[in-house]
């Protein structure tokens, strides 16, 4: 491989996904003010009402990857998930991931940042576990070993769900993204494969994964579909959204897709079932549920969904070039949708320098009333981003914000 391309792909999931937001952000619109209103079924249509900065959590990820004293933990990573374990804890997933010793002020050009030498090691997916709020440790990294020679996993959604239907023995499972390496529009990758692996509690020891959903054999890479960048669970189903990689290819937008699984079947190929346009069905080719590219409507290359009061709530990043520092929502009545919008946008805080956010995420693990979401950073040149990344660590580590809905007026 190329060294150049080494270079590249060491910046993973942050430079694919802020690469994909350049490219593809620009081109999302509003849906006709007549597809903008609430349907027969009665859901009230919902957007941000107002948001703001949760210092406490962000903080909490900057002190703890901070820490001078352990020299093989985490200290930067993107792709940020979480999910609550049954004993209270939290687990945080990332996918590319900084480990290894940070050091103090001043860095070596004489900055004021916390930084990390160059040789640190990165993998290409980490937990973190949390308890009452505070980051305790990361568990042996990588989590998830590479399933093959140039691929990798990325962990993405998470839920904790019966061995099987009706077990009272609870497992922790995990979708993950298959990636292969491969030459430039696809610098972080070609979609492969949607896979869940099955960890058990409380010890988090990775018993199986197994692929559900094979793409090696669409022919074009754009029109993969990967699984799993957020789920939802109701009614004994858990609603799993997935998308494509349209903007590598220079397609206008990406889309959104839709599967749902029975509970305590995930881990199953057969159990899961996709949103074909007109219904669901094992073994179905998966159709959009949101992304029109003659309207130009579409999703970043991770978003983030919510049930919310009987509505469903899927953020974004926004339109235009305010797609590199601002989030936007969609709401739905089903996860098939239709889903109507963008509706109201907003711009949460970006470290200064050359920046983009993206991945906006909400974490329903948090509990309580908040509605928490976060979203990750990376350096805009990928060939400057990793020299960026280690001058000043705090730059890849995720952001937070607190957010409350309201019906659109």
């Amino acid at each position: 491989m190329p060294d150049d391309l080494r270079a590249r792909q060491r910046t993973g999931t942050g430079l694919g996904l802020v690469l994909a937001l350049v490219l593809g952000a620009v081109l999302l619109t509003a849906l006709p003010e007549d597809e903008d209103r609430p349907d027969a079924r009665g859901c009230v249509p919902r957007t941000v009402g107002s948001w703001s900065a949760d210092e406490g959590l962000t903080s909490e990820f900057a002190r703890y990857g901070d820490d001078a004293t352990r020299a093989d933990d985490w200290t930067g990573g993107d792709g940020t998930h979480s999910v609550r374990l049954p004993d209270g804890r939290v687990l945080w997933l990332f996918s590319d991931t900084y480990l290894g010793q940070v050091y103090a002020p001043p860095n070596p050009v004489g900055e004021s940042y916390a930084w990390r030498d160059t040789a640190a090691p990165l993998v290409r997916n980490s937990a973190v576990l949390m308890r009452d709020g505070r980051l305790e440790s990361t568990l042996p990294a990588p989590l998830f070993p590479d399933p093959g020679p140039n691929q990798w996993r990325w962990p993405v959604a998470a839920r904790v769900e019966p061995r099987s239907p009706g077990s009272s023995e609870q497992v922790l499972r995990v979708v993950l993204w298959v990636r292969t390496a491969a030459a430039a529009p696809w610098i972080y990758g070609t979609p492969t494969a949607t896979e869940v692996a099955t960890l058990s509690l409380p010890d988090l020891r990775v018993e199986s994964i197994v692929k559900v959903l094979d793409q090696q054999l669409v022919p074009d890479p754009s029109r993969r579909v990967l699984f799993g960048t957020t789920l939802v669970e109701e009614d004994g189903w858990t609603y799993v959204f997935g998308g494509d990689d349209g903007q590598a290819a220079s397609r206008p937008v990406s889309s959104a897709y839709a599967a749902r699984v029975p509970d305590g079947r995930l881990g199953e190929p057969g159990a899961w079932q996709y949103w074909d346009g007109s219904d669901w069905r094992a073994g179905a080719r998966p159709a959009a549920v949101l992304g029109d590219e003659r309207r130009r409507t579409g999703v970043g290359s991770a978003f983030s969904v919510v049930r919310a009061d009987g509505t469903y709530v899927l953020f974004t990043m926004a339109a235009g070039t305010a797609g590199l520092t601002t989030v936007t929502s969609y709401w739905a009545c089903e996860p098939s949708g239709p889903w109507h919008g963008p509706t109201k946008d907003f711009t949460p805080a970006l470290p200064q320098g050359q920046v983009a956010a993206y991945n906006p995420q909400v974490h329903p693990a948090l509990g309580g009333r908040r509605l928490v979401l976060s979203y990750d950073v990376n350096w805009l040149d990928p060939s400057a981003a990793a020299a960026q990344l280690n001058r000043n660590v705090s730059l890849y580590r995720p952001r937070f914000v607190t957010l409350r809905l309201k019906p659109v007026p």
